[in-house]
């Protein structure tokens, strides 16, 4: 997957002292690498819609309409229950299952620090580092997936634009519309 230097270079923390804001680290075959701040940038932005979504009323979930890019058939589908399970299904396939005990228990159930320290038995420092660690590899993985990645949100959630046209979009103002001509109300035959 090819990083653009603007996507890094948005997602990138000012203050990484890897990479200094710029988001890249180093080129591998020619090809610019992210830096882990970008990776847990992804995974935040992912996060933080995966808690939008999982805690909105349900009355508020709409059924979307979309076209496949095969044949122009349309489907259905509740677009935030989808990504509350690929998130969570993405994860358990990810991670190690100690890994994905401490996601479970820090991300998936709101615990804190402390409660999570007690629970699963290690210090402070080891779980900052393992929640790092989890928030590179999930954020990795989030926007490197095939065929369809978790990020960027809005092709997630709106589909993907190819070359400028989307089935949704709305029509070009400046094309004229198709109007029968009428005739004035004054030249209509009156009611007998």
């Amino acid at each position: 997957m090819e990083w653009t230097r603007s996507e890094t270079l948005a997602l990138a923390v000012p203050s990484c002292t890897s990479c200094y804001g710029t988001g890249t680290r180093g080129v591998k075959h020619g090809v610019p690498q992210a830096c882990n701040c970008v990776f847990r940038s992804v995974f935040r932005a992912c996060y933080a819609r995966f808690r939008h979504c999982s805690t909105k009323e349900k009355y508020l979930s709409k059924v979307s309409l979309e076209y496949t890019a095969r044949g122009g058939h349309r489907i259905w589908g509740r677009k935030d229950e989808e990504y509350v399970a690929d998130f969570t299904l993405v994860s358990r396939r990810t991670l190690l299952p100690e890994e994905h005990r401490l996601f479970r228990y820090h991300f998936l159930l709101g615990a804190d620090w402390r409660l999570c320290c007690r629970q699963l038995k290690m210090d402070r420092g080891n779980f900052f580092h393992s929640v790092y660690r989890i928030e590179q590899k999930l954020g990795k993985v989030f926007r490197e997936l095939k065929p369809y990645a978790l990020y960027p949100l809005d092709e997630y959630f709106h589909g993907r634009v190819e070359n400028g046209w989307r089935p949704d979009s709305v029509p070009d103002p400046r094309a004229a519309a198709l109007r029968p001509p009428l005739s004035p109300v004054w030249a209509l035959p009156k009611a007998a």
